[in-house]
């Protein structure tokens, strides 16, 4: 094996590599997104259940006005029963229709009220529906996120495993260096020199030197002779045929 074929052997792992871990950064950001959408299904129910607290508790305020109502009326009654002229009993009289009317408005009050009940929890319903939907499937890709990042990270492992049986691969410790060095600020680092004279990584037309160093390192790998680093004059990648 050459020295340069030894190179893509490693970057080939180097790539796959790179793959896994950036699933590995983007499957949490993707895991979150999912959780705040449910977060907001959350809210609108959560909303909907205020709403009807709320509701809940003017049917219960009304209903303690219109009872505070019934026991005044029901005094002023009993107190107006006992009296003996005329003109209190007429005052008294006034004060229990004055009491009377509140208590009528009260009650109206309290039947809206309770009108507005069945489309609050209607509302719940959907709402409840609606997060039970959300969160099955959230619940699910979630789990799904989870089993592809335990598989992730065992792939990864292996990759990694794999790449250090690579490495031991290159024959020449100052290719592996240059490459080791290069690989994080150029990706690929070792790319093919086309026919006509175009680095593949950076697209930059190569002196005819380079082409021939190239050339020269190519019969070299074949017949079994020492390889040269040949780079691209731009952006320094490993230059290959």
């Amino acid at each position: 094996m050459t020295v340069i074929q030894s190179l893509i052997d490693l970057q080939e792992v180097d790539g796959r590599i790179r793959e896994l871990e950036l699933e590995l950064k983007d499957l949490p950001r993707r895991k979150a997104l999912e959780t705040a959408r449910l977060s907001g299904v959350s809210a609108d129910l959560q909303a909907a259940k205020a709403g009807q607290e709320y509701a809940d508790q003017r049917v219960k305020g009304f209903e303690a006005d219109a009872q505070a109502l019934k026991d005044k009326i029901r005094q002023l009654k009993t107190a107006q029963a006992g009296l003996k002229s005329n003109k209190e009993y007429q005052q008294y009289s006034i004060q229990i229709d004055l009491v009377s009317h509140d208590l009528e408005t009260t009650e109206n009050n309290q039947l809206a009220a309770m009108d507005e009940l069945p489309s609050v929890q209607a509302r719940i319903a959907a709402a409840q529906a609606k997060f039970d939907a959300e969160k099955g499937g959230v619940d699910a890709f979630c789990a799904e996120i989870d089993e592809r990042i335990a598989s992730v990270k065992a792939e990864l492992d292996e990759a990694q495993k794999d790449r250090a049986e690579k490495a031991k691969l290159v024959p020449d410790p100052k290719f592996l260096l240059y490459y080791e060095r290069l690989r994080t600020k150029r990706w690929p680092v070792v790319v093919p020199l086309t026919h006509d004279g175009v680095c593949d990584g950076c697209h930059l037309v190569q002196p005819p030197s380079v082409s021939q160093m190239v050339d020269a390192n190519a019969k070299n790998g074949e017949e079994g002779k020492m390889q040269n680093i040949v780079a691209c004059t731009m952006c320094g990648r490993i230059l290959y045929r």
